[in-house]
């Protein structure tokens, strides 16, 4: 069987599974229960295949993939922070299951294992490594790709890398890292009514998945008039989403971080601006072999579906969590703070043409056209004060 073949099955058998929760869920299943299915179901979801997903090959470029000076600036931004930290730990081997060092690192969801890398290889040339660097990470296929790369990498430092199924289980000291994270989230779709909201799912048409709508309850109503009146007012027929599950998610990825710091990445906006009225449709986005579209139903299994943060409701749910928002920043200006410049200057070495090539790499990162205005980052802290240099540069807090 062709790669080609294999793709189609796999899209079809994600396709009946669909279907089939559809029709056990009474011909409507919410929205934000058909992209959890889309993405996580177990075998089927676009996250539990093994297409590749990131890179030339893949469905699109995280900033990892675009260029190593993304986790280099990370990495001194890790580096700032473990200095206050206590460092050190047991030995791996000796550590229950789930349970952590002091001063740790734990990234959510590694992708290709390349960020992890890229941050181990500074933060050692800084002699700043991490106690452990532990991956949060559910795809078996993902865990070997990270495995693998870390491995051919840096084999003298896979010894300090450990897999998680969950969020830790016992208390540690150190930094949660999430990049391109939360816009995997499941969201809940709605239309705006002047008169009523409108719950938007999938249902069956002819034989295949198409919109369908409800009446919303009243949990979804109350969110979309608060979200309504922070956009200042939507006309007839606006459509959106918001992610329900993302408090208690944030509250149970960052509940045993005992002190350190959590540095979000990812595309979004606050919350005044994401549901702004000329945002009529929402910022639902579906990514296939780096092709973008707005269509949910196609390429089951294979494709992956996303929408932008909110990040005032991040900020919510960090407070929340019992989590001080420390800074918020544009991802051009947290590169900038880190002084981006000297990190090029260092990895060329004095050879010119990869000085251009480094160039290149960071302007698609910092330009406002490419990903320095989009992407975001934020950072939270808990039981530390501490200035952060990569949120020196412009404080966009009073925006959330």
């Amino acid at each position: 069987m062709t790669a080609a073949d294999a793709a189609v099955e796999h899209s079809a058998r994600t396709r009946a599974h669909l279907l089939r929760q559809i029709d056990a869920a009474g011909g409507f299943l919410s929205f934000e229960q058909f992209m959890d299915q889309a993405l996580y179901a177990p075998g089927l979801g676009y996250y539990c295949g093994g297409a590749q997903k990131l890179g030339a090959g893949g469905d699109f470029t995280t900033a990892p993939e675009v260029s190593g000076l993304f986790g280099a600036c990370v990495a001194l931004q890790c580096a700032e922070i473990l200095r206050g930290l206590p460092r050190g730990g047991l030995p791996l081997g000796t550590l229950p299951r789930g349970a952590l060092p002091r001063a740790s690192i734990v990234e959510i969801g590694a992708g290709s294992g390349r960020l992890a890398a890229d941050i181990l290889a500074r933060l050692e040339s800084l002699d700043q490594l991490p106690g452990h660097y532990s991956i949060l990470e559910i795809s078996a296929d993902l865990r070997a790709r990270q495995r693998e790369h870390i491995g051919k990498r840096l084999p003298h430092l896979l010894h300090r890398v450990q897999w998680l199924d969950g969020p830790p289980e016992e208390a540690f000291d150190g930094i949660i890292l999430a990049n391109e994270v939360l816009d995997a989230l499941p969201v809940a779709r709605f239309r705006w009514r002047q008169s009523s909201v409108e719950e938007m799912g999938v249902g069956i048409k002819d034989g295949s998945l198409a919109w369908s709508t409800r009446p919303a309850d009243a949990a979804m109503t109350r969110v979309c008039r608060e979200l309504a009146a922070a956009g200042g007012g939507w006309d007839e027929g606006y459509t959106s989403e918001y992610c329900p599950r993302l408090a208690a998610w944030t509250e149970a990825v960052t509940r045993k971080l005992r002190t350190g710091a959590v540095l979000w990445f990812d595309y979004g906006l606050p919350r005044s601006q994401y549901y702004l009225a000329e945002r009529c449709d929402g910022t639902l986005l579906c990514h296939f072999r780096h092709r973008v579209s707005d269509d949910p139903f196609a390429n089951l299994g294979l494709q992956d579906i996303t929408a932008w943060v909110d990040f005032t409701a991040l900020a919510l749910a960090s407070q929340q969590a019992g989590l001080e928002v420390a800074g918020f920043t544009t991802q051009a200006h947290f590169l900038a703070g880190l002084q981006v410049d000297q990190e090029m200057r260092r990895a060329a070495g004095g050879d010119e043409n990869l000085f251009a090539r480094l160039a290149n790499q960071a302007r698609q990162l910092m330009l406002p056209g490419e990903m320095g205005e989009r992407f975001k980052a934020m950072a939270c802290l808990r039981g530390m004060d501490r200035a952060l240099s990569g949120f020196a540069l412009l404080d966009l807090r009073h925006t959330l």
